[in-house]
Formats: structure tokens, sequence, C-alpha cells
């Protein structure tokens, strides 16, 4: 008898277990979650989620640089290059692909970069005023002008792209529904957001399911009482502000009905970068990275297929460092878009800028080490606070450096750089292996007006420039000896010098001339040093024709 109810006790196991493997995850997890099914059930038929294959949708937008303001501490809006005149986006969850198309104005921003993250300072710049981008899986594209060819941007660049597949009402729905998405989900009340949706007095209860996309990525929606997306939120890889905020908020009124029971919206708003205006908990505060209004909503058309070039398949991104001996114990350390110069004193070396990432600047790092063996890489000397000039900082934190950087970008750099914030997308040696000296306050020093390195035998003074268009907080280094001045944006030799010479241009050559810097060749984090005297020819241009 016994032995009988055992069996019986563990069939009633079994069963148990059973039914509780059945149920969504969410529910066996307590107090707070609800079971994410009838909310994403619900929502696919509020806005017809089932009859939506893709869309074209078409309007008026405007980009945001991410990372290049002018000022940290002032900032709210990434920069705005100009209108995205005649956007057009087609986005087909079929063969999860996605092509934008738009006008801007040539000649003001990389071509590579469309909105939001991946402005690179010193990469080819946009030369045709149509432009069309495209992403297929890991692969992503830009052509610069109809019928230009191909060219394939970098793998960090190229992985996030597809995430604009989910970042909105169907797409995030649609992939609810796929294989590895483990949806879950939480409730909570929220009060809407004053400035944008009106005064609200009375919070609304709201379910908010995250799912998983791409193996690597977290997506969460907010969906409110009508069963509709009105955020949808996750976090990408940055080498300056690790798992970064990204995510597109719509409203209720943007939420289109365009036929066969599929509602889209129309109103769009994207954040990258937290929306703290007060900058509560970031420095930075720069969210608004891409928004506009498309009002031009085709359901269920594709166009044409969006196929990975065999050019753009079979492209290498090999970390290349190209050393070029400047003077005795000067190297320039190029092969990239950005430079940097290492110099050597008795006992240490100092390097003049940290760009892009990691990955650039171990590269470099090991390239150092090898001209100037021996001695440790004691200063990096930081230009300014964009993040493709920034991206290293981190990494020559780890290797023990101590940063020289302008004050006005210290609070930036040890707010939201350079701390012990966990990076969980793409851990860099910082975060896997942080040093107690991250904390302690010596690894920084700091620039008002001039700053010396010296071993008394050679000397590197570093100078605050000002005022500029492109940037605060910007410094240069000079090198007496041997009559360098090292500096950045300012001069940049990757491309033709300009007929005539921008404000920054003549606030440069009036620093030096206050300064009364005696300076034989100008050796710039974009392109190759050149003579002063091909400079003056700019200068002197300008004053003849005035």
């Amino acid at each position: 008898m016994a032995h009988r109810l055992w069996i019986v006790f563990g069939l009633v196991g079994l069963m148990s277990g059973y039914t509780a493997a059945q149920r969504s995850p969410a529910t066996q997890v307590g107090p707070g979650y609800v079971d994410p099914r009838p909310v994403l059930e619900a929502a696919r038929k509020a806005i017809g989620t089932d009859n939506l294959r893709c869309v074209t949708i078409s309007g008026t937008a405007y980009d945001g640089a991410v990372g290049q303001f002018k000022l940290a501490e002032k900032n709210v809006d990434w920069p705005r290059i100009d209108a995205l005149a005649n956007y057009t986006r087609t986005m087909n969850w079929e063969t999860w692909t996605m092509k934008e198309e738009f006008d801007r104005k040539p000649g003001l921003n990389p071509a590579m970069w469309k909105y939001g993250v991946g402005w690179i300072d010193g990469a080819p710049l946009q030369q045709n005023q149509h432009q069309i981008f495209m992403v297929n899986g890991n692969y992503g594209w830009y052509m610069d002008g109809p019928g230009s060819k191909p060219v394939a941007v970098p793998p960090d660049i190229a992985e996030i792209w597809p995430i604009e597949l989910y970042l909105n009402p169907h797409g995030f729905l649609k992939a609810a529904a796929m294989p590895g998405a483990n949806p879950k989900a939480v409730w909570r009340w929220v009060l809407a957001e004053m400035g944008r949706d009106g005064p609200t007095t009375e919070p609304e209860k709201m379910t908010v399911v995250s799912i998983s996309v791409l193996g690597k990525y977290r997506v969460d929606a907010t969906i409110n009482r009508q069963n509709m997306l009105q955020r949808i939120h996750t976090w990408v890889p940055n080498p300056i502000l690790g798992d970064m905020n990204y995510e597109h908020e719509f409203t209720n009124g943007s939420y289109v009905d365009v036929g066969n029971g599929i509602k889209f919206p129309t109103g769009w708003h994207s954040h990258q970068g937290w929306d703290d205006n007060f900058q509560a908990q970031s420095i930075t505060a720069g969210h608004n990275a891409f928004g506009g209004t498309m009002k031009d909503v085709k359901p269920n058309v594709c166009a044409d297929p969006v196929t990975v070039p065999d050019s753009v398949r079979q492209a290498t991104f090999p970390v290349a460092v190209e050393t070029q001996k400047l003077a005795d114990g000067v190297y320039l350390l190029g092969g990239a878009s950005h430079n940097s110069v290492a110099v050597e004193f008795n006992n240490f070396v100092a390097v003049f800028e940290a760009p892009l990432d990691e990955k650039r600047n171990l590269a470099a790092i090991e390239e150092i080490v090898k001209v100037i063996p021996n001695k440790p890489i004691r200063f990096v000397v930081n230009s300014h606070q964009h993040f493709d000039h920034a991206g290293g900082l981190r990494t020559y934190m780890h290797i023990g450096a101590t940063i020289i950087t302008h004050w006005k970008n210290l609070e930036f750099y040890t707010h939201d750089v350079l701390n012990y914030t966990p990076r969980t997308l793409q851990p860099d040696m910082l975060s896997l292996w942080p040093p107690t000296e991250l904390a302690e306050g010596y690894q920084y020093e700091t620039v008002r007006e001039n700053y010396v390195l010296t071993d008394g035998t050679r000397t590197m003074n570093i100078y605050y420039v000002q005022p500029l268009q492109h940037v605060e907080g910007m410094l240069m280094a000079y090198l007496p000896k041997e009559r360098l001045l090292i500096e950045a944006d300012l001069v940049d030799t990757d491309r033709p010098l300009p007929a005539t010479p921008t404000a920054d241009m003549r606030n440069f050559f009036n620093e030096t001339r206050m300064l009364k810097l005696d300076v034989s060749r100008i050796v710039p984090i974009h392109g190759k040093p050149i003579p002063w005297s091909d400079f003056m020819k700019v200068i002197e241009a300008a004053a003849k024709s005035n």
C-alpha cells in the first residue's frame, strides 16, 4: 500500500512539474510579474501584426550625431547636421532586412553615418545628396549616391543597425513569437512625459514585456491599456558609454489605420543615450538621435530584395598600425582614420590621443612598446571629448597611464566613462580587470590654459585652444625642440585644405601666433603631417582676398 502511495505521489509530482513547465516562465517568479502571452496576443490583434509582412514608410526626419556635442555639461540633443529630406524606410520581417534612403547636403558628415551612433571623423565625407543604407543580417552597407558602389560599414556599427527592425511595434511583436525570444512581463504605473505628452495627473498601469533578440540584446516594450506599444527599448555597446540606452517612442495619436486591420505609428522619436535633461544620472544627457513624421505608410510594399553584395560580404577591417618616425623619439601611429603620436622621454612615454576603441588602442600600444621598449606609457593626452577621439581612454587607464584632458571634460569622463559600471554587451579590459586606482583620482590631470610635460631634456607644451565652433575643451601639444604642433580636427589633411580657412582654422592660427610658437610641421590626428607653410598659404590667400 505504501509502495502504491509513493507511485501516486510521484505521478502527481511529475504532473505538477509538467504543468509548471508549460506555463510562461514569468508566471513562476512571484509578485510583480504577469503572464506575457495574453498581453502580446492582445497587442498583435490591436495593430494587425499578423496581416503585415513588410512596410514602407516615408516622410521627413532629422539626424543627431551621437558623441559630437560641443560641451558635455550643456548637451541635451545630439547635434543635428541636416534634415533628412524625402526619407523612406522599408522593413521586411520575412527576410529581416531594411533599406533607408534620404537626401541630405553633401560635405557635412561622414558618408558611412546615417544618424545616431557611427560618426567617425576622418572617414570619407558624403559626396552626393541622395544616400542609401541597407542591412541584411550581420552586414550593413551604404551607397553614396544612386548607382555608386556599395561600401561595407565596420562590424561594430553594422551589428547595431538590425536593432531598428525590432524597435518598432510590429517588429517587436513578430520577434516575441520567435523561438528563443523567452518573453517576460512586469507591470508598473507610468506617468506620461509632460514635455511631450502634455500635462497629466493620473498615472496609467502598463505592462512591460522583454524579449531576447539576435542572441545578444534584451529588448523591452511598454504596452498601455489600449494595447498599443508606446516605448521600445534596449541597450547597444558603445566604447565610451558602455551599455548605451537605445529606444523608440510612439504616442497613441501617431498610430494610423492603414487597412486590413493594420495600425502603424507615423510619429518616430528615438533616443540614443538617456533622456536626462537635468543630468541627474548622466553628464552627457544627449539623447534625441533620430525622429520625424512618416505620414506615408504603405503596408506590404516590400520593394526590391536587399541582397548582400559580394564586395560587402568579403570586406575585411584589419587593425593596422603604420608607424612613421617624425623625429628622434617621436612617432606617428597611423593606418586608420585617426592617428596617435608617441613621444619618448628619459623614463617614460607620453601619447597624444587615444581614438576610436579598445581594439585600435591595444594595437597602437603594442606598436609603441616595440619602438620605445622598456619604458612605461605614463601619460595620454586627450584632445577633446568627442566619442571618436576618446574611445581608447579606458584602454590607457587599464595599462596604468594618467589621462591629461581639459578641465571642462573631467566631470563627463569620471562620471560617464572612466568608471566601474559593468559593460555586459562588449566588456573591455578595464571592466574585466578593474584596477583599484580607477577610484583613487590620481589617474587624471586637468589643464586650464597650459600644461608642461618635461624630463629636463625634452618638453611637451600642452595648450587650451579657444574659442572654437567645433567643440569646447580642446587641447593641442607642441614640441619646441622638434617644432612639431600636434592637433585634432582643426587642420585635417586627410582631404585637401579648403580654399577659405574655417573659423576654427583662423582661431588655431591666432592661438599659435599669440603663443609665439615656431612651428615647422603640423601633425594632425586626421591625415599626414604637413609643413606649416602649406597651412599658411591658405591663411595668406584669405588675407589677400579680404
